[in-house]
């Protein structure tokens, strides 16, 4: 098989010139769906990864869920079963965290602009909220007089070192997120004056990071930074989640992160709060290393059209349901996403192609000047790394079209 000039899942199955997902063919699998465009996500590759993190890294850190990757209900309630811990950010993810059966103890919830509906349905669950700024502070002191529950809170805190070389900075300088280091030690005065249940602290820097330096010190910072808000802590510290920043390769010259010299730092971070806090636990929370790579877009070709010598294939999806390949969900530079003709992964022959979608926008490009298999109406087209940031980060009402489906396989 000669593969794309892409990277592409080491999990990667291929049969009769047909990409396998769950021990399935790309063509059959397309037939029991239904119709495309659709989402699908290999259960297999999600354990995989679950399984490798819990080999590598130090046996006391705590693995959660951040759903906002991907909240396809079918993907949480399978991870409840792998995992630590769920992290949520909003009331429609926290109804799905708690319909798998989650102990609402080990559900948090993050990010700015929570509702004081939200808030009270958080406390009244008992799931742990990360207080994101003196102002929430207060209105969850007052969502629990509300419901008559003391609240579980931790502190947010926005560090004044950032995650380098990360692709989404979320901590350091001006941010929306968290509490400016040098106020937090006032805001936990208060929360020993509102009465709240101090839980720890919540530092998440940044995202889709494949430097296992940049990673390893970010997150020794982190807890370095825990240790000593602790000090004026109204109760002992019990977890202290330092997010993760863990990246997934897309593009050409992307590396996998190498997992085993952040696990030596992160045994020396657990080595450093057992001694200040010997009861608080370490968690990491996840969210596309866990499933990015365990899932693909699949839409199917409508037409080949030529302009000016430019092949396009045409397809009935696009950055409707896939923002994040279409390039417009962050990238500064557009590249394209790991792409393939996923019924013709034999042979050679390639052609250079743009794959492009149905809407009325120059921005609707799945793959530009890409070299492909030899395509035509009919042919289904696969975007990998697609199981993280894909339907529910992208504008599926733009032109009405039909929304992708998704399905657990």
């Amino acid at each position: 098989m000669s593969a794309p000039s892409h990277v592409l899942p080491q999990q990667l199955s291929v049969a009769d010139g047909c990409l396998q997902l769950g021990g399935i063919g790309l063509p059959r699998l397309a037939e029991r769906v239904g119709r495309t465009p659709f989402y699908a996500y290999d259960r297999g590759q999600i354990a995989q990864r679950v399984g490798t993190l819990r080999r590598v890294l130090p046996a006391g850190i705590r693995l959660h869920y951040a759903m906002k990757a991907n909240p396809m209900p079918a993907v949480v309630q399978m991870l409840t079963g792998l995992v630590d811990g769920i992290d949520v950010a909003s009331g429609g993810e926290l109804r799905v965290a708690l319909d798998t059966g989650m102990a609402p103890e080990r559900v948090s919830f993050a990010g700015p602009g929570k509702t004081d509906g939200e808030l009270r349905s958080a406390v009244a669950a008992g799931i742990l909220l990360h207080l994101e700024s003196e102002q929430e502070l207060d209105r969850v002191a007052v969502a629990g007089e509300h419901v008559g529950v003391v609240p579980r809170v931790a502190i947010r805190i926005n560090p004044d070192f950032e995650l380098k070389l990360a692709g989404m900075k979320m901590g350091g300088g001006p941010r929306p997120f968290g509490v400016d280091e040098e106020r937090v030690p006032a805001m936990l005065r208060t929360v020993r004056q509102r009465e709240l249940d101090f839980q720890g602290f919540h530092i998440f820097c940044g995202a889709q990071n494949l430097s296992a330096a940049a990673i390893a010190e970010a997150q020794t910072l982190s807890v370095q930074l825990a240790v000593r808000m602790a000090e004026h802590a109204p109760a002992p510290l019990r977890q202290v989640n330092i997010g993760a920043g863990f990246g997934v390769p897309y593009f050409p010259g992307d590396q996998p992160l190498p997992l085993e010299p952040v696990a030596n730092a992160l045994q020396q971070s657990l080595d450093l709060l057992r001694a200040a806090a010997p009861d608080a636990a370490l968690a990491l929370e996840l969210g596309r290393y866990l499933v990015a790579e365990a899932g693909v877009y699949v839409c199917r070709v409508l037409e080949r059209k030529i302009s000016h010598g430019h092949t396009y294939l045409i397809t009935d999806g696009g950055l409707h349901h896939h923002l994040a390949a279409s390039g417009n969900f962050g990238q500064r530079v557009r590249r394209n996403f790991p792409v393939a003709i996923g019924n013709r992964m034999a042979g050679e022959a390639r052609e250079v192609v743009s794959v492009v979608g149905p809407l009325c926008t120059p921005l609707d490009v799945l793959a530009e000047q890409m070299p492909l298999a030899p395509a035509v109406a009919g042919d289904l087209v696969v975007v990998f790394q697609s199981g993280a940031y894909g339907l529910s980060a992208s504008p599926a009402g733009f032109l009405s079209h039909p929304p992708a489906l998704e399905v657990l396989v």
